[in-house]
């Protein structure tokens, strides 16, 4: 335990005489914390629609109003003119046309029945998905309004209604922040842990005085200890000082425990690090390093279901999430800040990373040798 000591203390002097490292781990988690929140937003608004309106209507004139006033879509142009709002689909300048053909107004009053039509700009799928989703739930609100408006006039057939209450669990509020930070908390640690620990080994190569420790009585456990815990610490220090922030500027829930998030933290870091140490045990150069971690890095946090979710991977690359560490940090922290959950709820994960972390560790401590 004394040369344990000692070396940690070496490490905490060099990290913090570090005038490149510091920043990286107090100033940059903390801005992109702030810019990645309120950057990443699955809610798409003010798309921009061009009505074709070629009926010129009050019923055609209500539509667009009921479209506009949603808070979804802004008017680009209203044009009479199929050309016109054709170039502005190709110039990019419309994500939505909204088509309504001639006669509509009198067709939805003697028939009962008109049609428009909706052309989407289609070249980002996930954006025109959605735009599409907004406006055929507009209009079938729209749709619905006008046939209990005929129903009313009726006094012989009267609507029958019915009241449906619904409650939104987890998240009432609906805010996509209290979704988004946690699991961009565990990006940022997961950099720290996987990054940071792993070039710290490789600088010693870099610097040469990896040779002046394999000649001293520090054994190899001495010294994987010794550079790994200062950034086990630091990585934890960050988790809490992120919830922290997350909970003065985005009003971050805590409906469960925030003692199992650090417990799950603890051993997630040392999965994390246990890769920084392999990598570094094959890598000569901090340059080396960083784009062999930033290649498994950027697997595992674009399929962790941060962004998009694993349900919705094809099979194959559902199987590969099983093996991404990452994806049970993110399920875990969302689990228990947002859901409440216990230690029943996370037990199965904690014991599958537990696992991780005896494997990898292992690995990277067998194939490290204390000699040149």
């Amino acid at each position: 335990m004394r040369t344990i000591r000692f070396i940690l203390q070496k490490e905490f002097l060099q990290i913090f005489r570090n005038r490149t490292m510091l920043p990286i781990i107090f100033v940059m988690p903390v801005i992109q914390l702030l810019v990645l929140s309120f950057a990443a937003n699955y809610e798409i608004k003010n798309l921009s629609v061009v009505v074709l309106d070629q009926d010129g209507s009050s019923w055609s004139h209500r539509l667009r109003d009921k479209l506009t006033a949603s808070g979804y879509f802004k008017l680009y142009r209203q044009t009479h003119n199929p050309k016109a709002a054709y170039a502005d689909l190709e110039s990019n300048h419309a994500d939505l046309i909204l088509s309504v053909p001639p006669h509509f107004e009198r067709d939805l009053v003697r028939e009962n029945e008109a049609k428009v039509q909706l052309l989407v700009n289609a070249i980002n799928g996930s954006k025109a998905g959605l735009a599409y989703g907004y406006a055929s739930n507009i209009l079938g609100q729209f749709n619905r309004e006008i046939r209990l408006e005929w129903l009313a006039l009726d006094e012989d057939d009267s609507p029958q209604h019915f009241d449906i209450s619904y409650r939104y669990w987890f998240n009432p509020d609906m805010n996509y922040k209290h979704f988004m930070v946690p699991g961009i908390l565990v990006v940022l640690v997961t950099m720290i842990g996987g990054f940071l620990s792993g070039m710290n080994i490789v600088k010693e190569k870099e610097m040469g005085t990896i040779e002046q420790l394999n000649v001293t009585p520090i054994r190899k456990h001495h010294f994987i200890i010794g550079k790994l815990v200062p950034f086990w610490v630091i990585a934890l220090f960050e988790l809490a000082f992120g919830l922290l922030v997350g909970k003065l500027v985005f009003g971050l829930p805590f409906a469960g425990a925030v003692g199992y998030v650090f417990l799950f933290a603890a051993i997630y870091l040392l999965v994390m690090m246990g890769m920084g140490l392999l990598i570094s045990t094959f890598s000569d150069t901090q340059q080396q390093s960083m784009f062999i971690t930033w290649f498994f890095m950027i697997i595992f946090v674009l399929m962790s279901g941060l962004f998009t979710p694993i349900e919705s991977m094809p099979p194959w690359a559902q199987r590969i999430t099983d093996f991404n560490p990452v994806a049970y940090f993110v399920k875990v922290i969302r689990m228990v800040m947002q859901k409440g959950s216990g230690w029943a709820d996370i037990r199965h994960y904690f014991i599958i990373m537990l696992a991780f972390a005896v494997a990898v560790n292992g690995v990277a401590v067998w194939n490290y040798r204390k000699t040149v």
